[in-house]
């Protein structure tokens, strides 16, 4: 990764060996805001490279960085891919079922798993290099922002009901900040600030410094999905049917998208004027960012839990009976499909042209251009 200026003098041992390219896909939805969106080319007519069998389920999102695949899955192991063979280099195996998507900064990754514990691992070897546990298991992806002592800091919650804020280097607790309900989903970052939806029901906004609340609002459903963030604006959907479009310096709901009478876990991808999310209504929703009208919709067929990625103007996705989309970003007409016989929950990474993406098949799939 290309660190600030101010992080490299102290963070020879994060950033010295694996350093991360701008087209790398580091963490749950590519970036820090959450945003979903992946630059360079992605061609029309993707073929199937590769695939890996793990013994189980594969229900979380991978990370790319420095040609190597990151993923998790539920048969317990973390495991690191060839990106280009889809060789295994190594594994590491925790206690129970792994469904996070992995943060690789330098030369760690970053996975939490349903043993209750967050782990830091040694990128190039799998080697733990601290482990920190939490009341309960942890099923969304870690965030992160610069230190004010240059060593990066980590995000991310647990079904104990806390966010938590760690040292990247130590494991170290910096703060915590404690909710009335499970935190399901990755807290998007920006300005200062960590934003989340919350099992209680509330968009919490939560300063990155102290680690206290600047303000909650209030959605009428429990939040299982990450939002997504541009600017003071905050995207998200819940379990009570509707989609959000949240200012989080006002604390105001700049408008709510119904259409139908189903749930949102699918986390949003920000495209220009258009908001792309998946639905339990079994479509793909294409959204206005200005008047949270659709602009269009696709019938999947299937459940839409597999949160979208957009590049190249097209949207790549996933869905609950088995199928891979490949979307024109304008219009929603799809340019190809991929049947992988199970359902695929799991959200896609997008790195040089190459889709990765887990089913629960157990295979994990590598797309692109051969």
């Amino acid at each position: 990764m290309n660190w600030p200026s101010k992080i490299l003098p102290t963070a020879i041992l994060l950033s010295s060996a694996l350093p991360c390219a701008a087209a790398d896909w580091i963490q749950f939805r590519g970036n820090p805001a959450q945003t979903g969106v992946a630059p360079g080319k992605l061609t029309a007519k993707p073929q199937l490279l590769w695939k890996f069998k793990t013994r189980r389920p594969v229900t979380g999102a991978p990370a790319i960085a420095k040609g190597r695949v990151y993923i998790g899955s539920t048969d317990g192991f973390l495991y690191c891919l060839n990106a280009k063979t889809g060789q295994k280099i190594w594994s590491f195996e925790a206690q129970d079922e792994i469904e996070a998507a992995p943060l690789v900064l330098g030369s760690s990754v970053y996975i939490g798993t349903s043993d209750r514990h967050f782990y830091a691992l040694n990128a190039a070897t799998g080697k733990m290099r601290w482990k920190f546990r939490t009341g309960d298991k942890i099923l969304g992806g870690a965030n992160w922002f610069p230190g004010s002592n240059g060593i990066p800091r980590i995000v991310f919650g647990s079904y104990d009901n806390k966010l938590y804020c760690l040292d990247a280097k130590t494991g170290k607790q910096i703060w915590n900040y404690n909710t009335p309900n499970y935190i399901n989903g990755a807290p998007a970052i920006g300005g200062g600030k960590a934003m989340f939806g919350g099992c209680d029901g509330n968009i919490h906004v939560v300063s990155l410094g102290s680690g206290k609340k600047v303000r909650e609002i209030p959605t009428g459903a429990y939040i299982a999905a990450s939002g997504a963030l541009s600017g003071q604006t905050l995207y998200i959907g819940n379990y009570g049917n509707q989609f959000f479009k949240a200012n989080v310096a006002s604390g105001r709901i700049s408008w709510r998208y119904k259409e139908r009478a189903f749930p949102f876990f699918s986390s949003p991808a920000l495209s220009g004027d258009r908001i792309l999310v998946g639905s339990r209504d079994k479509r793909l929703h294409c959204l206005s960012a200005t008047k949270g009208t659709a602009m269009w919709t696709f019938n999947a067929r299937g459940k839409v839990d597999s949160s979208p990625v957009v590049c190249d103007g097209k949207v790549v996705f996933g869905a609950e009976n088995g199928r891979i989309f490949l979307l024109d970003l304008r219009s929603g007409k799809p340019l190809w499909t991929y049947d992988t016989g199970k359902p695929v929950t799991g959200s896609p990474a997008v790195s040089n042209g190459t889709v990765v993406i887990g089913s629960e098949d157990g295979n994990v799939y590598a797309f692109g251009a051969k």
